[in-house]
């Protein structure tokens, strides 16, 4: 899955990029075998689009590139600053135990002279003195004693490439300049140094590690406990455009208090070096609020086209769907909407041949109401010959509601239950408008048989 922090990331990249004519390249960083699935890529790719975030180049796979690491790995051995190493994992925690010291490899192989082998795993010759300071632009000068730094691993014993080497060779070959990530890499920027130093590189790329994203209880989002996948919130219906401007405020925002961005402002506006280094908080509920307003503020059309993805998914059968029948609706549905995966709920009633039957509305909405009966059988004569508009039916049924006592929202209740199956919805008038004096009337009788049968 693409998680959001890794978009909130590819977004500041691309604004980057663009911002100052750059090249934004997209790698896909596959080593790992046991994390990565063609799926997942497809899914990188696809979320990618969708938030608008177009590349120059790639996507690159690193797994493709396998032989140019090996390559520049038999380049550090040949150089003597990387040696094999045939420890187990079994025998490095023995040896730490004796000693009784931090588990971590403790050098053993260093001067061995181990050749290549079967079951023997490449590492990096740490210097044993001085620091390596790593020049970030959000964090500023962070020093990491190269005493600390155990000596790693950067070719596997089955003689793939670790995370830490492919990345300093392809930011080597691809003349990376800026590497903007999540703040969990950079207590391994310290190794990427000290591999580009290694391996000849000119001036190394700039860093920038972005602040971590936290939940509301302030800990790290974490794909076991929170909703962190990109494609989530695609398909419960929160627009690309509302999330691409919430995951810009995400430890950055443009100056005189906005909140509201187009994609040209974010482009002038965004500074790397304005980024705040304190956790971001993923307010699940801000996000939405955002996608409210993103929804009422599109047009008729868009709104029609952005829905249909989502009434191909309704409750009903394709041929009961009449898009000019929603149509009509559709401004209602767009100013009570948060996300575009809440329209079917909002107007199944109309393409369903009975209304959705919910027995807490019809609890609360029918029996609970005392004339519930008189009222569904008032409704039934009045509304038999009632001009059949919203405002016609608006008044016959305030008439109804003070023949029996009730204020129009107490009176409408049974009504609302009966045609909608619900308590909540659109605008009832507006909708017994759009439902038709034929299927309204069916409904309001079935309800009322329902209601002297119980």
């Amino acid at each position: 899955m693409f998680h959001v922090g890794s978009a909130r990331s590819a977004l500041f990249n691309w604004l980057f990029a663009r911002q100052h004519a750059g090249v934004f390249i997209l790698r896909i960083e596959d080593t790992d075998e046991a994390r990565n699935r063609p799926e997942w890529t497809d899914g990188i790719l696809s979320a990618m689009r969708w938030l608008g975030l177009d590349w120059d180049e790639g996507p690159y796979f690193q797994s493709e590139r396998a032989e140019r690491h090996r390559e520049m790995a038999e380049r550090l051995f040949s150089l003597g600053l990387a040696y094999y190493c045939d420890c187990t994992v079994e025998e490095r925690e023995a040896r730490a135990k004796e000693r009784g010291g931090p588990p971590g490899y403790d050098g053993f192989c260093r001067d061995r002279g181990l050749d290549p082998g079967e079951g023997r795993a490449l590492r990096f010759r740490t210097p044993d003195e001085g620091v390596t300071i790593v020049h970030d632009v959000i964090r500023g000068d962070v020093e990491f004693p190269n005493a600390s730094i155990e000596d790693f691993v950067i070719l596997k014993s089955n003689g793939g490439a670790i995370f830490h080497l492919a990345n300093a060779v392809d930011d080597l070959d691809m003349a990376v300049s800026h590497v903007i990530r999540g703040e969990e890499h950079l207590s391994n920027t310290p190794k990427a140094l000290l591999l580009w130093a290694a391996l000849g590189g000119p001036e190394p790329p700039v860093f920038a590690h972005l602040p971590v994203l936290v939940n509301e209880q302030r800990k790290k989002l974490s794909k076991r406990r929170d909703k962190v996948a990109l494609e989530s919130y695609r398909d419960e219906g929160y627009l690309m455009e509302a999330m691409r401007n919430y995951l810009c405020l995400l430890g950055w925002a443009p100056g005189g208090d906005r909140e509201m961005l187009t994609l040209d402002e974010m482009i002038a506006e965004f500074r790397l070096e304005d980024v705040n280094n304190s956790p971001a908080f993923f307010d699940l509920k801000k996000l939405t609020a955002f996608n409210q307003r993103y929804l009422q503020a599109m047009d008729d059309r868009s709104f029609l086209e952005a829905c249909g993805p989502f009434l191909d998914r309704g409750p009903w059968k394709p041929e009961d769907f009449e898009l000019p029948v929603f149509a009509r609706l559709a401004p209602l549905v767009k100013e009570r909407i948060r996300t575009l995966g809440e329209v079917p709920d909002w107007v199944d009633f109309v393409f369903l041949p009975e209304p959705p039957v919910d027995p807490a509305s019809w609890e609360k909405g029918v029996v609970r109401v005392a004339p519930a009966p008189a009222i569904l059988d008032d409704a039934i004569a009045a509304y038999a010959t009632a001009d059949w508009t919203a405002v016609a039916l608006h008044d016959v049924t305030l008439a109804i509601g003070e023949r029996h006592g009730l204020a129009l929202g107490k009176a409408q209740a049974p009504i609302r239950v009966a045609v909608t199956g619900k308590t909540v919805g659109l605008p009832l008038f507006e909708s017994l408008e759009v439902l038709g004096r034929d299927r309204t009337l069916a409904r309001l009788s079935a309800a009322r048989s329902r209601l002297g049968a119980g």
